[in-house]
C-alpha cells in the first residue's frame, strides 16, 4: 500500500516544476485558456513558488473562546441578516453580484466538526438558499462555496452569478465580481429580502429586518 504523501513531499514535487525564477509554467491549455478568462494572457506569469511555512498560519476563531460569535451581535452586524434561526444567520456581504451570502451556524463550529443534526439542516438550507437565489431575475446561477483558511468559525458563501453573462461563469466569478461596478444598496437588500422571506416560507425563523 503506498503511504500518504507529506506536506513537504507535495512541495518539493510542486518546486521540481519550476523554472529558475521558481515560477510555474502558465496552464494556457486550462483555465486561461478558457473564455470566461477575464484576463488576457500576454504577460501574464505565476508569481514565484514561496517555501513552505513551518504550520498553518492562525485563523479567527481558532481559540473557540476568542471567536466573534461568542459577543453580542452589534447592529452594524443585526442590520445584515437577511434570514435567521435559533441555530442559523444568513448574512448579507457587501459584494458587486446582485446578491452574496454567508451562512453562519449560532454555536461555534467548523466544517470538520459540525454536528450531525446542524450538518442535516445545512444541507436544506444550502439547498433552500441556492433555489431562492437563483429565483431573482438578474442571477442566473447560484454559485457555492466553503474555503475557511480565514477563520475557524463555519460560514459557506452564496454568490448569485449574474444572468445572461456567460464569462462570468464558473470559478473566474469572484476575478471578475472586484472588477464590477458598485450594486446600488436598495438592489442589494430587495434581492436579500426576497431571498430572506422564501426561507421564511420554507422553513421558518425570521426574515430581514429592513
Amino acid at each position: 500500500m503506498t503511504s500518504l504523501e507529506t506536506a513537504e513531499e507535495f512541495h518539493a514535487r510542486v518546486a521540481a516544476a519550476t523554472d529558475d525564477e521558481g515560477r510555474l509554467p502558465v496552464a494556457i491549455e486550462l483555465m486561461p485558456g478558457w473564455d470566461i478568462f477575464p484576463f488576457e494572457l500576454g504577460g501574464l506569469r505565476i508569481k514565484p513558488l514561496e517555501p513552505m511555512v513551518d504550520a498553518e498560519p492562525p485563523r479567527v476563531g481558532d481559540d473557540p473562546e476568542q471567536c466573534p460569535c461568542r459577543g453580542p451581535l452589534g447592529p452594524e452586524h443585526a442590520a445584515r441578516v437577511a434570514w435567521s434561526n435559533e441555530r442559523w444567520m444568513l448574512e448579507l456581504l457587501d459584494m458587486r453580484l446582485p446578491v452574496a451570502f454567508i451562512l453562519k451556524p449560532r454555536d461555534h463550529h467548523d466544517l470538520a466538526d459540525l454536528p450531525d443534526d446542524l450538518a442535516s439542516e445545512m444541507g436544506r438550507l444550502m439547498v433552500a438558499v441556492t433555489a431562492a437565489v437563483e429565483e431573482l431575475p438578474s442571477v442566473g446561477r447560484c454559485h457555492v462555496g466553503r474555503y475557511g483558511d480565514g477563520g475557524a468559525h463555519l460560514h459557506p458563501f452564496f454568490f448569485g452569478r449574474p444572468a445572461r453573462m456567460p464569462q462570468l461563469r464558473g470559478s473566474t466569478l469572484l476575478d471578475w465580481e472586484e472588477n464590477l461596478p458598485t450594486v446600488p444598496e436598495d438592489v442589494r437588500r430587495a434581492n436579500a429580502a426576497h431571498v430572506g422571506h422564501r426561507l421564511v416560507e420554507r422553513l421558518g425563523g425570521d426574515g430581514p429586518g429592513w
